[in-house]
């Protein structure tokens, strides 16, 4: 099968280059509100994306900012379930003279894509769309069900989606989460990362003694807060 699906890929890879390079085009910058149309567009254009590979029950969902885009395929029965996650805004492209080329015209220089966006989100987001196509023209099926959340706020916070998943836990159901906005560890070398960065939040009552102990003194003997 990888044979095939590499064949797949390096037959169409002009068009899957110039399918993305019109994805980075888009300014969808969510922290700036005069790009409201260019979020718009952006969400349609993964909408689109994933209509074309053959997903189903795509929609765009409207939230109190900026819109979320779902789809699944499940029809894979006894296979496990996959959720691919990724978002379609991307930061501002300040400063601006610091770019080679314009930031919203990809380039190609030296066998890399330069672009806002390129590696933040929307290559590796629009790989997974990709993925689906290649192995569906390759094996007509997917070995696996699937499904697509992707949202338009991961630069300014994530509270749509993260309203969105509390509500909709049994539409999201699935066994693993797909997440492709991480980091390779160099060029060349496959990094698969089993966990992202989070917040706990706790509060720790420590008691001890009410004045300080030289532990030249007390050390050993007067109790520790530390401990």
């Amino acid at each position: 099968m990888s044979a095939a699906t590499d064949e797949f890929v390096n037959k169409n890879r002009p068009r899957l280059l110039d399918e993305l390079k019109s994805f980075v085009r888009i300014p969808s910058i969510s922290t700036l509100p005069e790009h409201r149309e260019d979020i718009e567009r952006a969400a349609a254009f993964v909408a689109d994306g994933l209509q074309a590979v053959g997903m189903q029950n795509v929609a765009l969902i409207p939230t109190g900012k900026n819109p979320l885009v779902y789809a699944d395929w499940l029809h894979a029965p006894g296979k496990p379930t996959v959720l691919c996650y990724g978002h379609y805004d991307v930061q501002p492209a300040d400063p601006l003279e610091l770019w080679a080329t314009p930031p919203f015209e990809p380039t190609e220089r030296n066998g890399n894509l330069y672009g806002r966006g390129t590696a933040d989100d929307k290559g590796q987001m629009y790989m997974h769309i990709k993925a689906i196509e290649a192995l569906r023209a390759v094996n007509g099926t997917l070995p696996l069900n699937v499904r697509f959340l992707v949202e338009g706020e991961e630069e300014v916070g994530g509270a749509s989606i993260a309203r969105y998943v509390a509500e909709n836990s049994a539409k999201l159901q699935a066994d693993v989460v797909l997440v492709s906005d991480t980091a390779m560890y160099s060029e060349g070398m496959p990094t698969l990362c089993i966990g992202l960065r989070g917040l706990i939040y706790m509060e720790v009552d420590a008691t001890g003694p009410r004045r300080d102990l030289h532990s030249g003194l007390y050390g050993g003997a007067a109790p520790n807060a530390v401990f």
